[in-house]
Formats: C-alpha cells, structure tokens, sequence
C-alpha cells in the first residue's frame, strides 16, 4: 500500500532544474534512503513533501489519517524549556487527556453524575492501552540510547549548542512514534555508540521512514529502498544502499554504452547525409535519414557533478612554536573537564576526538578566547593567523546570497573572483544567487569553506567540518587539509575522516567531567 505518491514533480531554482516529470511512491514499511550530491535536491524534496515549498508542478498524496514526523533541527521551542520537559511534549495528547480525566473526576465527586464516571473510566482505558505509564521508562530509554545524559535532563535549549539541540529534537520524533518519520542528516552529531543504538531502533521501527544521510554505511544498515536523486531525476532501487549504487551503477555503464553506440550511428547517418543530400540519385536516401534523426530518441550523454576542490592559502610562520596550552581550564560556570596541556610546533596537526557533548567545541572555543577560560594558559605564536571553521550554520544575513556575503567580507575583490572560488568549492553559478537560508546544509558550509579560502594563515582550525557534506566534498577536504602546510586543529565524528590526517590525537572524553556514554 502507497503511503505516499509523487507524480509529475517539477523543481527549479532559476537556471537549475532540480526534477524534470519526477515520480516517487513510499509504501507501508518502506526504509528509504535519499542520496545524491549536495545541491542535487534532497532537502527540497523534504520541504515540498512536508507542504514547507510548492513545486513548480506535480502532484504529493499521502494517505489519509497518517501521523508525520519530521526532524526539525530549527522548530521554535518555547524559551526556559528544559530537555526532560520537552520530551514529554511527544506525549502531550496523553497528558491532555488525564487532565480531562481528571477535571471529570472532579466534577463526578460534585455532582455523582455516572456519565462523568463512565467518560472518565474510558479515557483512563486510553491512557491504559497507549503505554502512558510507562512514558518516564522510555524517555529514559532514549536519553540513553542517544547519550543524552552528557547534556543535562535540566539544561534549556536554548543554551545548547546546534548540536545538542538536533539530538534533542530528534530524540522527541522517535518518541511520538509517527506512522511515517523523515529524517535529514540524522547522524550528524551522533557518536557511533549512538548511531548503533539509533540503527537499532530504525531496524525495529514498523512504520515507513524516509532518510536523508551521507553515512553510507548507516544507511546500509537501516533501508530495503533507495532514492537517489541526480541530474533532475528521482530514481526508486529496491534493496540495501550497496545493491542500489551497484544497480546505479551499472545503468550508468549501460547509459554510457548505449549513448556511444548511438553517437556512432548518428555520425554515420550524418556523415551519409552530407554526402549524399545534394545529388539527385541518393537525394531521396538522404532525407529518409534525416527524418530517422529527427524522430530518433536520443540517449542522454553521461553527466557530471561540479566537483569540489579546496586549497587554503598558507602564509609562512616566523616561529618553531605554534601553539601552547598550559593547565587550561574550560567550563561557562564551572569546569566541564580537567585541565588541558598539549604543545604544538609549526606545522603540527592534531585531532580532538570524544563523544559528542565532551567538552570538544567548548575546549576550541576556550583556546580561541571565545570563551573566557577558567584557568590556565593559552598562547598562540605572534606569527599564528587562525582560520576557524564553525561547525554552526549561521549567519548575520541568510537573505543574503553567498556572493553578497562574500562581497561584505572582502569587498575590494571583484565578484569574478568571489564566483570562481565559489565554483571551485561546489557552488554553482545560480546557488551563487540564491539566498543562503534557500540552500542545503551541504551547501552552506561550501559557501563556509570557500570563505576561508579567501583568508591566508597558518593554522586552521576546524569544528565538525564534514556535517552534511558528500563524499565527494569530503575527499576533497581530506586532501586540502593534509597538504596545508601549517597547523591544523580537528574536530569530527567521522572516524574514517580523520584517520591518518594528524600527528596527534587529544581524547578530550578522558578529559570530561560528563558521563561517557561510550563507557
């Protein structure tokens, strides 16, 4: 049965056709992961299937009666919310309901009214059969399994990092247990203890679920369907994500076969027609070719994606010295780890790695002065410039395009030069155009990184640079970071990023005053 059918769907920004007579369908108990490049259309697709943006053309059915949730990582949370107390708004219908039961109560030991009795009896059933005693038990159960526990069940939301608050939002849709959820970039700020535990969760999940994620090997692990959106189309495989890039791929090597093949026909006929259009005894031929031209339909040629490439321009260091910290205490009130000590001469790279909520974020900051230290030391060489990489999506205009953000930061380079470095980092010219809060997390931080690459220096320093980024983006990253000559100071959740790119590696959760979930 069809949860959902898309026919017809027509998306596009300007120049760019994102899909062109697209089609999709979900059906009941479907996993779907959705994959493409940043930039190909998958956020889109979740605001024109969530009503957020109207195509251009086409037609979106859900099934009726259906419960929907979606992770949204920027919902508006009342301000003083607490993280406990907004996860049992999942279960506010429930808790809506015993207070009625017991407004009727209430009112039967007035009134002795047995209809009020009954109406109360058969709301306590509801509350009986929907688990609602059982909802402390598991929301537990998922501030566990997503190791919530680092944050504080009485921290408010709105202190949180973007991180913090993704994994509480996503915890509340698991809570609610909606018939169909949709979910983008769900492991973003997940440790792999978590992403295990959300893997679980997902695989025992009954109803549909439609994932965005460019953690191929999670999406192995929790999809039977694929989605992959590319060069304006939106193309359904059955099966595991590895049984549909294989499928992908050989359509690929078919497409490529046949469009050869075709061109050499076509070549041929051309070639015939030349030759044999002006000469009466052939004239006849000739034409009969050219009609079989036209009514050919022609193999679409083998696309490409604008590939990302970075360079971060390095300016030499006058110091063998780069970086010192010295028993350096971070914390906002109080300490959040035990003192911090690591040296780093000139061109040394060093990974900060522990679970999310350790202290890794707060620790940068604190170095960078970002954050008044609580203690300790902190001094940079006289030569160090720091290029920094947040690893939050914000900005102080999103109406703003990328070129116009670009332009305020360095506004005696002339645009030329700002497109051509956008382009490079993957931005093509109409995303260029397009307002920032338009654009895909992928997106905005290769707008991110192509800032810094405005920016000469000798240390970087980077804050979970690979959220929502492809694979692609990623290498090309991994590439620009290893041949920076200077130092670097790394952040990332991805193991397999960061696995042979420094000298050094700082465990900042031996250093945390936080429960390790990992433990």
């Amino acid at each position: 049965m069809a949860l959902l059918e898309v026919t017809g769907l027509s998306m596009a920004y300007a120049e760019k056709t994102l899909y062109e007579d697209a089609s999709l369908e979900l059906q009941a108990g479907e996993h779907m992961g959705i994959v493409g490049q940043n930039g190909a259309g998958k956020s889109t697709l979740i605001r024109i299937l969530t009503g957020q943006v109207l195509p251009l053309e086409g037609k979106i059915e859900w099934a009726k009666n259906l419960k929907i949730g979606y992770l949204d990582q920027y919902a508006e949370i009342p301000a003083g919310m607490t993280l406990v107390d907004f996860l049992h708004t999942a279960y506010q219908d429930l808790y809506d309901k015993q207070d009625r039961a017991t407004e009727l109560y209430e009112k039967y030991a007035s009134t002795a009214d047995d209809k009020l009795l009954e109406k109360a009896g058969r709301l306590q059933e509801e509350l009986d059969a929907a688990g609602f005693y059982d909802v402390d038990t598991e929301i537990e159960r998922v501030i566990s399994g997503l190791g919530l526990e680092a944050i504080g069940r009485d921290r408010e939301l709105e202190h949180m990092s973007g991180g913090q608050r993704a994994k509480t939002i996503l915890a509340k849709l698991l809570l609610e247990e909606d018939d169909v959820i949709i979910l983008d970039e769900p492991t973003n700020f997940l440790d792999v203890q978590h992403i295990e535990w959300l893997e679980g969760y997902l695989q025992d999940f009954k109803g549909a679920a439609m994932i965005i994620s460019h953690d191929f090997d999670f999406l192995d692990q929790v999809t039977n369907a694929i989605a992959d959106v590319s060069f304006g189309k939106i193309t359904k495989y059955r099966g595991s994500f590895k049984k549909a890039m294989r499928q992908k791929e050989e359509r690929a090597e078919q497409q490529i076969r046949d469009y050869e093949k075709q061109q050499v026909e076509i070549a041929k006929a051309e070639k015939f027609i030349a030759k044999n259009k002006a000469r009466a005894s052939t004239s006849k031929m000739a034409r009969s070719r050219e009609k079989m031209l036209d009514r050919m339909v022609k193999v679409e040629p083998p696309q490409e994606n604008l590939k990302s490439h970075f360079n971060f321009p390095y300016v030499n260091t006058q110091s063998a010295e780069a970086l010192t910290v010295d028993e350096l205490s971070v914390g906002y009130e109080e300490p959040i780890l035990d003192p911090v000590s690591f040296y780093m001469n000139a061109e040394k790279k060093i990974v900060f790695a522990g679970f999310n909520g350790a202290g890794k974020s707060t620790l940068i900051k604190s170095i960078l002065g970002d954050i008044p230290k609580l203690g300790g030391r902190v001094e940079f060489s006289p030569s160090a410039i720091v290029n920094y990489f947040d690893q939050d999506l914000d900005w102080d205009n999103d109406q703003q395009t990328p070129l116009e953000a670009m332009q305020d930061l360095f506004p005696t380079i002339l645009p030329k030069e700002l497109r051509q470095r956008l382009a490079g980092a993957g931005i093509n010219a109409e995303n260029a155009k397009k307002p920032l809060f338009q654009l895909s997390g992928g997106e905005q931080t290769k707008v991110k990184l192509a800032i810094m690459e405005m920016k000469p220096s000798n240390f970087l320093i980077l804050d979970e640079p690979t959220n929502h980024l492809d694979e692609e983006t990623k290498n090309a990253l991994y590439k620009a970071i290893k041949e920076f000559p200077g130092n670097a100071i790394i952040v990332s959740h991805e193991v397999s990023f960061t696995k042979d790119l420094a000298d050094q590696t700082l465990n900042v959760a031996a250093l945390s005053h936080k429960e390790n979930p990992d433990k």
